[in-house]
C-alpha cells in the first residue's frame, strides 16, 4: 500500500514538475521494493514517470537533456524519461520500462500513450535481452552481498527476484510479473525447504525487522548458485524473437504529440 500522505505529496510534486519544466506527464508509477512487494517500513518511494515536451522542443539540431530528476527527500525520489528516450529504450525491450508499465501502484496515467505502449510490448519483448538484464542484476548483487559465512541478508530479495524473473522468461516466454509474491507462488514449489526459507525471510522484512548481516541461508544460496550457472548458459542459447516495430513507434510518438498538444496550425 501507498501511504495517503505520500500519495498526495507525490501528486503535488508531479504537478510542480509539469509547471516548472513545461511538460506533460503521461504516466507515473511506483518502482523498486514497494512495487516488487518487499518494502521495509523505512523504504523510500521511487517514483518513475514518462513525459512529453512541446513540439518545438524536438525540432532542434542540438541534443538536449532527456531526463528529469528530482530527489525530493530521503523518502521520496522522482525521476522521469522523455517519451522519445523511453520509446528508443522500449524498442530494445528495456526491462525497467516494461516493469513500470505494469506497476501495481500508478499515480498518473493521462492520455492513451501508456496503453498504446503496453499494446506493443508483446511484439517488442526480447527474451534474450531481458534474461541478460536480470542475470547481470542477480550476479552483481550475489557477488557484492551474499558471499561468505556472514551476508547482508536483505539482499537475498535483490538476487531472488531477478533469478525468478529469468525462470519466468524461460518457462513462459513473456515479461515476468512485477510482484515478488507472484513469482514465488508460480515458480517455487510450495512446502519445499527453499519456499519456507523465502517465506520466513519475507515475513521478517515486511514486519520491519532490521535485516543486516547474518549467517547465510544455505537453501537459498544453493538455489541461487545453481540458477546463476544455468542462466549463464541459457541466456547465450536464447533466441531474440523481438519484432521490428520502428514504424509503429514513430507513429505512436507523433500521435502522442498531437494528442497532448493538438495539431500544429
Amino acid at each position: 500500500m501507498i501511504d495517503s500522505q505520500f500519495r498526495q505529496q507525490i501528486t503535488e510534486e508531479l504537478q510542480l514538475i509539469e509547471q516548472k519544466e513545461q511538460v506533460r506527464i503521461l504516466f507515473a508509477c511506483e518502482s523498486g521494493s514497494r512495487a516488487w512487494g518487499f518494502p521495509s517500513k523505512d523504504s523510500d518511494y521511487d517514483v518513475r514517470f514518462l513525459y512529453i515536451r512541446p513540439v518545438d522542443w524536438y525540432l532542434s539540431i542540438f541534443d538536449k537533456r532527456d531526463v528529469i530528476e528530482r530527489p525530493i527527500s530521503s523518502m521520496l525520489d522522482i525521476n522521469g524519461w522523455d517519451l522519445k528516450k523511453a520509446l528508443n529504450l522500449f524498442r530494445k525491450s528495456n526491462p525497467p520500462l516494461l516493469e513500470w508499465l505494469q506497476s501495481p501502484f500508478i499515480y498518473y496515467e493521462n492520455y492513451s500513450v501508456a496503453e498504446q505502449i503496453r499494446g506493443l510490448s508483446p511484439l517488442t519483448f526480447s527474451p534474450k535481452s531481458c534474461l541478460y538484464h536480470y542475470l547481470h542484476m542477480a550476479k552483481r548483487n550475489y557477488r557484492d552481498y551474499l558471499q561468505g559465512e556472514q551476508v547482508k541478508i536483505k539482499k537475498y530479495f535483490y538476487v531472488l527476484r531477478p533469478i525468478l524473473a529469468c525462470q519466468w522468461i524461460e518457462r513462459v516466454g513473456t515479461m515476468p510479473p512485477m510482484e515478488f509474491d507472484s513469482l514465488v507462488q508460480e515458480l517455487v514449489p510450495q512446502g519445499s525447504e527453499l519456499s519456507e526459507a523465502i517465506q520466513s525471510l519475507l515475513v521478517r522484512k515486511k514486519s520491519g525487522e532490521e535485516l543486516d548481516h547474518e549467517p547465510r541461508i544455505e537453501p537459498i544460496n544453493v538455489f541461487l548458485e545453481q540458477q546463476i550457472e544455468h542462466f549463464e548458459q541459457s541466456a547465450r542459447d536464447t533466441s531474440d524473437s523481438a519484432e521490428n516495430q520502428d514504424q509503429q513507434l514513430d507513429e505512436l510518438f507523433r500521435s502522442a504529440l498531437k494528442e497532448v498538444w493538438g495539431r500544429p496550425s
